[in-house]
């Protein structure tokens, strides 16, 4: 043990500190202000040095919260502090993580945020990661596959500790996420089952959807119902179509070939809506009649909505209408739109929760055990669907 100087501090009123390790101790908490003598133009411990009049590692140390401020008096540390406040001073959180080799960050690629699927999971994907100090590196891929990739190598090269993917209904699969369990980086998907290729994955059980969605218009009285399938590439499509079937077949409903309908591959939500709205425009030419429309999800719902009153038709007076997802257009719209409630939100609560799991038990160091959480539908009544005839 040895004492260091008062002048060390330079007006510190410091006695002494343990010696052995203080060496290192100022190397590293000089690191960040190294890092930002860089023209950034950010505030760094040497502006506040200089305005207290202070060595750099006297400032260091305190700002830090280092153990050797006790050694500082308390005068000298209110000193810095308010100084740091009053020059707007940040701590550097690349050098803290060049020290840690802890970035603190989950990277976050939302494959297209125009949909509206994707809103309400990084939302609840923000608020998991708050409380745990962790920061999201939100990208948007819109679609594009070779941007999807490029975000993810910088994902990958900025030492994200994880990766949470939000799948649109476009979205394709990548080579690069198995670029990711060579990383020992977890990663975790919304929205699509990727359990076969070891990614935990986070979605909704579209079977039970189905299910619902067939069982509320069969309890109205609706015998004669339309459908509008989801495209054959998207996942959810053929569980859902299940499920429907599953409940016509219960209730004694044998739907009408000509009255069910395949949505196209598509390449952005949009297209749904202007699906729905061709259908409608379809079969009404062939003359076959139908009192309900299933619909694959809201936006292709609302298209359906804008073909009917395009025709000249009321709902749910002469149509009633059911879509999936509750997306927010399908609660404001006029009439408002029936539909099987996607807990969005939750869903990006639970990808994070899983995510931090991962980080907890150190399975960013390993494989990653992957797994799927299969979370419940719920049946949201509006006013697009009523009895046929409107409940008349």
């Amino acid at each position: 043990m040895h004492a260091v100087s008062a002048s060390f501090f330079q007006s510190a009123d410091a006695s002494s500190m343990p010696g052995a390790d203080s060496d290192s101790m100022l190397n590293e908490l000089s690191q960040e202000d190294n890092l930002g003598q860089q023209e950034s133009g950010h505030v760094t411990l040497s502006h506040i040095a200089r305005a207290c009049q202070l060595s750099v590692s006297t400032v260091s140390i305190v700002l830090s919260g280092a153990p050797l401020s006790r050694h500082v008096a308390e005068k000298t540390r209110k000193r810095i502090q308010t100084t740091a406040r009053r020059l707007g001073y940040h701590p550097d959180a690349y050098a803290r993580s060049l020290r840690s080799r802890r970035t603190q960050t989950i990277g976050v690629i939302a494959y297209d945020m125009s949909d509206p699927f994707c809103i309400p999971v990084v939302s609840g994907i923000d608020e998991g990661l708050q409380p745990a100090q962790y920061f999201s590196l939100l990208v948007n891929a819109q679609t594009q596959r070779k941007l999807f990739d490029k975000y993810l190598r910088m994902i990958l090269e900025r030492r994200a500790e994880g990766v949470i993917v939000v799948a649109s209904w476009v979205f394709e699969e990548t080579d690069l996420l198995a670029d990711i369990e060579k990383n020992h980086v977890p990663i975790v998907i919304v929205g699509r089952d990727l359990t076969e290729r070891r990614i935990t994955s986070v979605l909704v059980d579209n079977r039970a959807g189905g299910a619902l969605m067939m069982r509320h218009l069969a309890s109205l009285g609706h015998r004669n119902i339309a459908v509008i399938r989801g495209p054959e590439e998207l996942f959810d499509s053929a569980p859902r179509w299940a499920g429907i079937r599953q409940a016509a077949t219960e209730a004694g409903i044998r739907f009408d070939s000509r009255l069910v309908s395949q949505l196209p591959n598509l390449s952005n939500p949009k297209s749904g809506f202007e699906g729905g709205r061709k259908f409608v425009a379809e079969i009404l030419a062939t003359g076959r009649k139908f009192t309900a429309v299933l619909a694959f999800d809201d936006l292709t719902a609302l298209g359906v909505v804008r073909g009917l009153v395009e025709a000249g038709l009321s709902v749910p007076e002469d149509c009633s209408v059911v879509g999936f997802d509750d997306i927010l257009p399908a609660d404001v719209a006029t009439p408002g739109i029936t539909t099987i409630r996607q807990p969005l939100h939750e869903m990006g609560l639970l990808a994070t929760e899983l995510m931090l799991h991962a980080l907890k038990q150190g399975q960013g160091e390993g494989a990653q055990e992957a797994g799927l959480r299969m979370v419940q539908p719920e049946l949201v009544v509006r006013t697009s669907s009523a009895a046929p005839g409107g409940g008349k």
